[in-house]
């Protein structure tokens, strides 16, 4: 019997889906409950209960972490429409018209703004995981993005006026419509961002025909369960065309038709670019033109092998990017106008059906990203590349603004600044790629930050060898695992009645440990500091031992010395290390 420490503080314990929560579960029993006697403040945000309390689990976890200060969050399900619909018919009383968003959207966003957080993504450091580039030189892999509308072609600004700037739409009836408002103060930046439906479907025929006409797989990516009314709206359309006029030919001709969130599909097919010719489809421009020249770069020149650990922030606070975003498919044919403290700033022609996206950012919010960058890299000795289109927009120029402030201050004060250089966000995602520094951190906004991270994790070894921290400028610490729920191996778990339990439960571990540690060192109780050192420890020197999960088979540096275990195999010999 193992005599319980006695923690001083409670830990907030947000649990998750799947294979995911599977493992979470367990962690938390080996490594916190039969060791520790500690107060959790458990609440559950799977995507049932978030449906079930019509969002209000969320709220429940933002003030819990606000009252408490430290929690560790398991990875949960944005669900997408097909999921969304087979919980409405498991649960018939709901009724979907009255749902608060809370209760379908992705919990993450919500969270990080509730407490002012922003996340930092690093890689967990195993002394014998090493870094083994695939082969990229020459491989026959296209991207496809559309040329026009999105991002490229939107209208941004900075706020004169503190007010409200709101979304109007005037359609048929020569009255405008309040679609969407948000308080702004002077010095935000703020974004519209339209794209043609008929454009988005044009493409989508010229890319399907494409594929058809030089015989490549197809890959769609699009983030359409966090951006359903604009990335949401163009995969519906894309599909449609897919399944009406080239799901059959494209079948008959053996080729293949892949969808993926552009995140893990980007992590996915940079890792392990597929063998057979590929056509990569990213309608969305903004992230396509990035991942268009990095695989160009990767034909010519290939991954060289890395042995540093990457670090990215990703600035959440604030409400920033198309996380944050308004969007949404328009009703009828029409105009849309942004209004900003009672003035119209911009107008627009649109179309039935067009995919709409509005979004804002906190200068304030913005800066105290800046510091914690700026600090995080002076406390760990990293050179930081920002990513800024600064040159043509106004949206990015307050970023570099800040920067400036920032450095200014830090230097005024006497305080470490360390080294940073600004460049374009394609370049800073090839540099992490092909170029990377020994010591780097790379700052990015959501949407960016979520790709590159992915990336970075893939090319690392897996998603599960890494950590994250969502800091909030008041303190509130909020760790996790930047993996998703594993679905496939949660549905392989359940045919097999849980003999098959594969998954890596090395990053759910470390951002436990992690958790005990901050309460440690803010209550000042050694005890658990060491404790959550060991726990650490155990789970480095197990992996050094060989003793690994599939998803890293043949990653390590004696791979004829590799033990691969399933899940349970993997947690028991992390304890006998303990």
């Amino acid at each position: 019997m193992v005599d319980k420490l006695k923690v001083h503080s409670p830990l907030v314990i947000l649990h998750g889906d799947e294979m995911a929560q599977v493992a979470f579960d367990e962690v938390i029993r080996r490594f916190v409950t039969s060791r520790l006697d500690i107060e959790l403040v458990e609440l559950d945000l799977s995507a049932e209960q978030r449906l079930l309390t019509n969002g209000q689990v969320v709220r429940d976890a933002i003030q819990a972490l606000q009252t408490y200060g430290v929690g560790v969050k398991n990875a949960g399900m944005t669900v997408n429409r097909t999921q969304l619909d087979e919980l409405l018919a498991r649960h018939p009383d709901i009724v979907e018209a009255e749902l608060d968003k809370l209760a379908t959207k992705s919990p993450n966003g919500a969270i990080r703004k509730g407490i002012g957080g922003n996340i930092t993504r690093e890689d967990i450091e195993f002394r014998n995981i090493r870094s083994d580039p695939p082969d990229w030189i020459g491989r026959d892999i296209m991207v496809d993005t559309m040329d026009t509308g999105g991002i490229k072609e939107s209208h941004n600004a900075l706020s004169g006026a503190t007010g409200y700037a709101k979304l109007l739409f005037v359609g048929s009836s020569g009255d405008p419509v309040e679609l969407h408002r948000r308080r702004i103060n002077r010095g935000d930046p703020w974004l519209v961002a339209t794209n043609s439906i008929d454009k988005v479907r044009a493409w989508a025929h010229r890319f399907f025909q494409r594929a058809l006409d030089e015989g490549r797989d197809i890959y769609l990516g699009l983030k359409d369960t966090v951006i359903p009314g604009y990335d949401g709206v163009m995969r519906q359309a894309i599909e449609d065309i897919y399944k009406a006029d080239y799901k059959d030919r494209i079948e008959a001709a053996g080729l293949r038709y892949h969808y993926e969130l552009i995140d893990a599909q980007a992590a996915r097919i940079v890792s392990n670019p597929p063998a057979r010719p590929a056509l990569w489809g990213l309608p969305e421009n903004t992230s396509g033109r990035k991942l268009y020249k990095l695989v160009e770069q990767l034909k010519k020149y290939g991954i060289p092998g890395r042995d540093s650990q990457t670090s990215i922030s990703r600035m959440s606070g604030g409400g920033g990017d198309q996380y944050g975003s308004f969007n949404t498919a328009m009703p009828e044919d029409g105009i849309l106008k942004v209004v900003v403290d009672g003035q119209e700033k911009h107008a627009r022609d649109v179309k039935k059906g067009d995919p709409v996206l509005f979004m804002g950012n906190d200068r304030s919010a913005i800066k105290d990203w800046v510091k914690q960058v700026f600090r995080d890299a002076a406390y760990k000795h990293k050179e930081i590349y920002f990513g800024l289109k600064r040159e043509y927009m106004d949206y990015d120029d307050v970023f570099s603004q800040v920067i400036a402030e920032v450095r200014k201050e830090l230097a005024e004060g006497g305080d470490p600044v360390p080294s940073f250089m600004i460049m374009r966000p394609s370049r800073q995602l090839r540099k992490m790629v092909i170029d990377p520094p020994s010591t780097a951190l790379y700052p990015a906004l959501n949407l960016d930050g979520d790709i590159f991270s992915d990336i970075s994790a893939a090319l690392g070894g897996s998603l599960a060898t890494a950590s994250s921290i969502i800091a909030s400028v008041d303190g509130t610490l909020l760790f996790e695992a930047p993996h998703g729920t594993a679905h496939d191996l949660y549905l392989r778990y359940q045919e097999t009645e849980g003999a098959e339990a594969h998954f890596n439960s090395s990053a759910l571990l470390f951002a436990v440990a992690n958790a005990l540690e901050a309460i440690g060192r803010r209550d000042g109780q050694d005890e658990l500091v060491d404790y959550a050192a060991n726990v650490k420890r155990a789970l480095i020197d197990t992996v050094a031992q060989g003793t690994i999960t599939g998803d890293i088979r043949g990653r390590t540096t004696e791979p004829d010395n590799e033990q691969v275990v399933d899940m349970f195999g993997f947690l028991d010999a992390i304890e006998a290390n303990l």
